[in-house]
């Protein structure tokens, strides 16, 4: 009998067929039942928010969290169930998906203490105002969309946590790095840079490569004054 590896960073949609894979009583096992249940989501889209989602609240508790390109929204609802202090998530999105709303009534009928607090909003995140009680997150946020991120953190004073993709070498700042380091990572090079000089801790971390090749995660939090 010829073994089917379940690849963590396949694009397949997680479907019914894949309930078995997610049999345990782990946070992680529930949310999968739920996402194959509605049958919407790739697979590397659970596997990249519960990456993102647990290291990203290791460093960045509490706050209302701001999920920027959030699609289905399920970042934004993995970062709540991983800290019940926040008081709730607003998913910032130019184009949402109509069927997000499928996937929030099945994790709120798992979870009823979600109803809502989760939001969508059909909007660009320069044009949303935001504050020092946010945590601004973004799961594959593609070419300067991350720089916008970070600018909107640095501007509001906010914890952020991005996982880059789609590099664009003509609009992204490389700097002077790009003689020793190949262009994407020079790219996240500078906004770890960037960060820093803007008064923020920074930290620099990778999830699975299993899941994307995109991988690096950048972290950052105001410095605390004093």
């Amino acid at each position: 009998m010829t073994h089917v590896t379940f690849s963590h960073g396949s694009k397949n949609r997680l479907t019914h067929h894949d309930l078995d894979r997610f049999a345990g009583n782990t946070l992680l096992d529930r949310l999968g039942r739920v996402v194959c249940g509605v049958g919407l989501l790739p697979r590397k889209e659970l596997f990249e928010a519960w990456e993102v989602a647990r290291r990203t609240r290791r460093h960045c508790r509490g706050g209302r969290v701001v999920d920027v390109a959030g699609g289905h929204g399920l970042l934004a609802h993995i970062m709540l169930l991983l800290d019940h202090a926040s008081s709730d998530a607003l998913v910032v999105d130019p184009s949402p998906p109509a069927s997000a709303s499928r996937l929030s009534e099945a994790l709120i009928t798992e979870w009823p203490w979600l109803d809502g607090r989760v939001r969508v909003i059909a909007d660009d995140i320069r044009k949303v105002p935001l504050g020092k009680g946010e945590v601004i997150v973004s799961s594959h946020a593609c070419g300067a969309l991350t720089d916008h991120v970070i600018d909107a953190a640095i501007k509001a004073s906010a914890p952020v946590a991005v996982l880059p993709c789609c590099h664009d070498l003509e609009t992204c700042d490389v700097g002077p790095l790009q003689g020793w380091l190949d262009g994407p990572l020079a790219i996240d090079a500078m906004r770890a840079l960037r960060l820093s000089a803007a008064g923020f801790t920074v930290r620099t971390q990778t999830i699975p490569a299993t899941i994307t090749p995109k991988n690096r995660l950048l972290i950052a939090f105001p410095n605390l004054p004093g």
